[in-house]
């Protein structure tokens, strides 16, 4: 397996071949970013992270679902203050892998959620500036690859938050608001101190550092068998 960079629509049709035609799931998928995620966590930032408060900061899709499975193997490794902003309703998450890894953190005491659903609109974005002011590491999963178009409330109030905090910002996948395949940023986007990004490199992030931050391709069991047809 090659580390050319990918688009985005590349991805999606190796993830399709590896989750249609050879069994490797989504939901597996999902379980092995996440968990790659929180071992990123655990080995670059161990000095006194227990003493640190880790906010994922989410959105509705699987770049979330990322975030939800990250939380709960932190939360696994007694990690002792770890938040969840779920910036959506739950009815509204939009995959079944991402459904399910939500089903499991919404019944988990050792971490904080915040959603719409259980948050008045008026009071959102006070409680959102409040636990990004008090974060010291920030999970960026609140929009993938497939971002199109203008960002919009609250992901936009949420963004803004996040990059005037002084936390270590962990993108995931690729910083909200960054195209994955130029480069270029939306009306708003994240700007990471570190992105770690899943199977192969994506284009934009080659061309975009001043967003991404350090760069880390993270594999996740997809077998080389899934790009049969995809990249030539």
């Amino acid at each position: 397996m090659s580390n050319h960079p990918i688009t985005s629509e590349q991805m999606y049709a190796i993830e399709e071949n590896a989750h249609v035609h050879l069994g490797m799931k989504r939901l597996l998928m999902m379980e092995n970013a996440g968990h790659g995620t929180a071992d990123f966590i655990l080995r670059q930032l161990d000095s006194g992270l227990k003493c640190k408060k880790i906010v994922a900061v989410c959105g509705s899709g699987n770049n979330g679902g990322d975030a939800f499975v990250a939380c709960r193997h932190l939360a696994a490794a007694s990690i002792a203050h770890i938040a969840v902003l779920l910036l959506t309703a739950p009815k509204e998450i939009r995959t079944p892998e991402a459904k399910i890894n939500w089903s499991i953190i919404r019944k988990m005491r050792s971490l904080k959620r915040i959603t719409m659903e259980n948050h008045h609109q008026s009071n959102l974005r006070q409680d959102i500036e409040l636990e990004i002011e008090d974060a010291d590491i920030i999970l960026d999963g609140l929009l993938g690859t497939g971002v199109k178009g203008q960002i919009r409330e609250p992901y936009s109030f949420a963004i803004d938050k996040i990059n005037q905090s002084k936390a270590y910002i962990l993108a995931i996948d690729i910083p909200s608001g960054l195209d994955p395949n130029s480069g270029k940023p939306s009306n708003k986007c994240i700007k990471a101190n570190a992105t770690i990004t899943f199977h192969r490199m994506k284009k934009g992030l080659n061309i975009s550092k001043k967003y991404t931050g350090r760069v880390q391709v993270e594999r996740i069991g997809i077998p080389p068998e899934a790009e049969d047809g995809v990249l030539t």
